[in-house]
């Protein structure tokens, strides 16, 4: 689904990410995970085109996109949860969700994709007619990633799902995209909350000072000693 491919990123003269390499497979949750400042942020700007790496390649589907404008790249199927939520907040939650639908690859499906989120956030549906500003943090969150579905995504980025959440409610949102688990989707997981991310995806890299230093599968990951030190405090 989705191939980085040793991509260099620059924000003005300062250079964030080197040498950055990883992949997505589809029907699959990956997680790339490390502290703040790690360049976990560029990293997604990049692949959704609003950075562009200077050198390496961001494959999509066999397309490489590094050079592609944003609106191109949600046109082709990719769609993100943008840290902080970015609702609609003087919108009604149908309203947002309605908005989520707007591309062509999306319309059609609308009332059965509306369906389908309801039924993901029960909680939607009864805030339906409230205004997003007037949610709680988790529903705004639930909203954000409802919202992001509604675009029928092939590839969903969610950037930092569990800040400013209380972790009950960071888990209860991890167990709902794990339902997702068996769609076509392929979601990307960029995450500070290291324990929790590798307790929902099947494979993480690890982000640390703008490059890739460890990767395996989830369980791996959380046996590794340098993990388990460094992150998990064990």
């Amino acid at each position: 689904m989705l191939e980085v491919q040793n991509i260099d990123v620059y924000r003005g003269e300062i250079q964030v990410l080197w040498d950055v390499s990883f992949m997505v497979n589809a029907k699959e949750i990956v997680a790339v995970l490390g502290a703040n400042g790690a360049g976990k942020s560029t990293l997604i700007r990049s692949i959704l085109g609003l950075l562009h790496p200077l050198s390496g390649k961001i494959i999509y589907k066999e397309n490489d996109i590094s050079q592609f404008p944003s609106y191109v790249i949600t046109r082709m199927g990719v769609t993100c949860v943008p840290e902080g939520r970015h609702i609609f907040k003087d919108m009604t939650v149908l309203e947002n969700l309605e908005i989520g639908a707007y591309s062509k690859r999306a319309r059609p499906y609308l009332n059965k994709t509306t369906k389908w989120v309801f039924e993901l956030f029960p909680v939607m549906y009864e805030r339906k007619d409230q205004l997003g500003g007037t949610l709680s943090g988790g529903e705004q969150q639930m909203l954000a990633i409802g919202r992001a579905l509604m675009s029928k995504p092939d590839l969903l980025l969610l950037d930092e799902l569990s800040l400013g959440l209380a972790p009950k409610i960071a888990a209860s949102l991890l167990k709902t995209i794990d339902k997702l688990r068996g769609e076509k989707t392929a979601i990307l997981l960029v995450e500070q909350n290291i324990e929790m991310a590798l307790k929902h995806c099947d494979r993480g890299y690890i982000l640390e000072t703008g490059k890739i230093k460890i990767e395996g599968c989830a369980k791996d990951l959380i046996a590794n000693d340098h993990i388990r030190k460094a992150y998990l405090g064990i």
